[in-house]
């Protein structure tokens, strides 16, 4: 088993040193949390789920030309990124009225958007991950005004070509979360989609049905969270052989 020196541990990622520098070993974990993390639990396979399915989609988006963080996935659980100065902020873009938005003006879910919305969060556990505004974000110094504006034309880009994929295999984007970072080369930097993009945080509905096929299954009680997970890869056409198969983690450097 590889030993890398461990640089962070989120909810649902461990982040290692990479083989060269300006890289970083992304493993997905099968953690799952909910409200703040008041929920916890484990969803056996969700992992490589999530693994291959941001593989997938970080790769078709770099074909279109939008830059991110994904330089190739290395196994079952881990993939190799850049290393990036992550923007503290959760891109929120809706398409459907869902989750907090829908509560909080009281329109049913489900109902479609008059157009696409976006939205700002800081990215902040101890606070809750407030909503912000722009000038929030700029008066505080998490992003200049250029920044947003290239985050806001990357993350419509992003939805737009996502809404079109997932639409073609029977699939409703109901909204996405996305993460920004910044890519320093030399003396340039640019902003560049980081993260990942898997049902962890993208609320997915059957087209035909509304059948959620998301976190929001463990969230709300559902159920067959797992499966849920397993279907959105299968009609990506990207289900792992023989499933979503167990695979421990490097060993920690202490």
């Amino acid at each position: 088993m590889a030993r890398r020196r461990q640089i962070f541990e989120g909810k649902g990622k461990v982040l290692f040193e990479g083989p060269e520098p300006g890289t970083v070993v992304q493993y997905f974990k099968d953690d799952a949390t909910a409200f703040g993390s008041r929920k916890t639990g484990v969803i056996t396979g969700k992992g490589v789920l999530n693994n291959r399915i941001s593989e997938y989609l970080m790769a078709r988006l770099g074909e279109i030309g939008v830059p991110t963080h994904l330089i190739r996935r290395l196994n079952m659980r881990e993939q190799l990124i850049r290393e990036v100065e992550i923007i503290p902020l959760a891109v929120v873009v809706r398409n459907v009225a869902a989750g907090s938005l829908a509560k909080r003006f009281a329109i049913a879910e489900g109902t479609a958007l008059p157009r696409s919305i976006v939205e700002y969060y800081f990215k902040s556990d101890e606070l809750g991950h407030p909503l912000v505004a722009e000038e929030h974000v700029t008066a505080f110094g998490w992003a200049t005004p250029q920044d947003l504006d290239e985050i806001l034309a990357l993350a419509l880009r992003v939805n737009d070509y996502l809404s079109g994929l997932f639409l073609g295999i029977g699939i409703r984007l109901v909204d996405l979360r996305l993460e920004f970072g910044r890519l320093w080369e030399n003396d340039m930097v640019r902003i560049v989609l980081a993260d990942e993009i898997s049902p962890d945080n993208c609320r997915l509905w059957d087209l035909k049905t509304n059948e959620k096929l998301d976190r929001d299954r463990f969230s709300e009680d559902l159920g067959k969270v797992a499966d849920a997970y397993q279907e959105v890869a299968r009609r990506l056409g990207i289900l792992p052989e023989s499933g979503p198969r167990d695979m421990p983690g490097p060993e920690v450097m202490q």
